[in-house]
């Protein structure tokens, strides 16, 4: 049944009219509430995540200061805001004119269904509102009890490590124990591991936060090692679980961008042009649905890709029920684009001209503009850093591993993360990677940053010594 709080009741008969069209299509998502807001406050509420409840942090104080300067300036525009949860939260902006609002409901619903089915989700809490809550309600006990300024300086280091996380790590948790199943098809062991995820689901505790123990190195969940092995006061260390549950929850949507936002649009466009637009309305239509599709050359819409991507599935014959359920984007797109696929869409490798600095299109080979794509999204789009070691040289200190995937870590931010993560961890720490090809070691202490030149093994190069070193501003 469609709940509407603060909202025109004439979208009532027209949100339920939708409803029952999205459940003959075979949508299938949890209850849902919509709830109506102001620009401005779906911005902020788009700031804290979605959660009005979430505790307070400058940092979600910046991203609405972003948010609303891209509304003023016309350059962007928030229509609504779909929260994973059960009941499934969709907060609209009450401004939105009467087709808008018709599009988005419908858009909702294709994002609730996907939320509710797709295999990367299915490890999720899903009741993340009361969660949120709770964990708004101890950080203010801990602010009462130490300090605001104190908390708010700890939970700012560890809001700037909630990206040191496994992506992979909750749905392995989930199929721990499943009897494993070889076949040589790439399709059927993903409906293995959705079907694996869905019976773990009924019967475990989903809260990534009811750790178990350290998760000793080598491994990705750095910030799950810090929780449990890092010197901290009691309050600190529930601190570090708070901001962990809260990166795994928020993970799965980082991973299925495209796919999330490609099979809402492709459900809005298919609910209103059959069944709910009127004659009058197409138009309108169209030219909405075309602005929030609109892609520059070079550049990669969520919603236009992901929309093209299921398209093109279903011109193949392909179950798109199955493909919402088992794929993330980068699975996705290596099952979907083919060359007909990229030739339809203009996919080409584009890049700089240094001569006009204009972007040109530099490759047409399709399979290296897939490559392209699927290297960008790898890992959530974030780098692969492993803790490998955490008594380097028998001293206590971490030893961190960049894995080089293509993609060249920016120094200057992997200096401030890792200076972040020797304040927290009370050690130096140190990470390895590639720079262009060369071997870097960078080492944070109590006097900052150095980067070193290495051998292949990862070791410093002879003659690179702390007065050949370069310090990382």
């Amino acid at each position: 049944m469609v709940h509407l709080e603060n909202l025109n009741p004439e979208l009532r008969p027209i949100a339920v009219e939708i409803e029952a069209i999205a459940k003959g299509a075979g949508l299938d998502f949890y209850e849902v509430v919509f709830k109506g807001y102001e620009a401005r406050d779906v911005n902020g509420l788009a700031a804290y995540g979605g959660f009005p409840v979430r505790y307070a942090s400058w940092r979600f104080g910046m991203e609405y200061e972003r948010l609303e300067k891209g509304y003023s300036w016309g350059l962007s525009k928030i229509y609504e805001l779909v929260i994973n949860n059960d009941p499934t939260y969709a907060y609209l902006v009450r401004s939105n004119s009467l087709l808008e609002q018709k599009l988005v409901i419908a858009h909702v619903f294709g994002h609730a269904d996907f939320f509710k089915h797709n295999v990367w989700f299915s490890p999720t809490e899903r009741r993340m509102v009361d969660v949120m809550e709770a964990h708004a309600a101890r950080i203010r006990r801990y602010v009462e009890a130490v300090g605001q300024e104190e908390v708010e300086r700890f939970l700012d280091l560890v809001l700037a490590l909630d990206n040191l996380t496994d992506p992979f790590l909750p749905l392995r948790e989930a199929r721990a124990g499943a009897p494993k199943r070889e076949s040589r098809n790439l399709s059927d062991r993903a409906r293995a591991a959705f079907e694996a995820a869905t019976a773990e689901r009924i019967r475990r505790d989903p809260a990534p936060s009811a750790y178990s123990g350290p998760s000793r190195p080598p491994t990705f969940d750095v910030l799950g090692f810090l929780a449990e092995a890092a010197d901290l006061a009691p309050w600190q260390r529930d601190v570090v679980r708070i901001v962990r549950a809260e990166a795994y929850y928020f993970m799965p949507q980082r991973m299925t961008k495209i796919m999330n936002e490609g099979w809402a649009s492709f459900w809005h466009s298919r609910i209103m042009t059959r069944a709910v637009a009127g004659p009058d309305e197409i138009v309108d239509f169209a030219d909405c649905h075309s602005g929030a599709t609109m892609a520059q050359p070079g550049q990669l819409n969520p919603y236009k890709m992901g929309i093209e991507l299921f398209r093109h599935a279903e011109r193949s014959g392909a179950d798109l029920f199955h493909l919402r359920a088992v794929h993330n984007d980068t699975s996705f797109i290596d099952a979907v684009i083919d060359e007909d696929f990229a030739h339809r869409h203009s996919l080409y490798v584009y890049g700089k001209n240094p001569r006009t600095g204009r972007v040109e299109v530099v490759d047409r080979d399709w399979r290296k503009v897939k490559e392209q794509l699927l290297t960008s999204l790898a890992w959530g789009g974030l780098p692969q850093i492993e803790l490998v070691d955490a008594d380097h040289e028998g001293k206590g200190e971490l030893l961190l591993r960049h894995r080089h995937d293509g993609r060249d870590l920016q120094l200057d931010s992997a200096a401030k993360t890792l200076t972040q993560l020797h304040e927290l961890w009370g050690r130096p720490t140190h990470l390895l990677t590639l720079e262009e090809g060369n071997g870097r070691l960078l080492r944070a202490d109590a006097d900052g940053v150095s980067v070193f030149e290495t051998d292949e093994s990862g070791r410093v190069a002879a003659d690179d010594d702390e007065d050949a070193s370069r310090r990382a501003s």
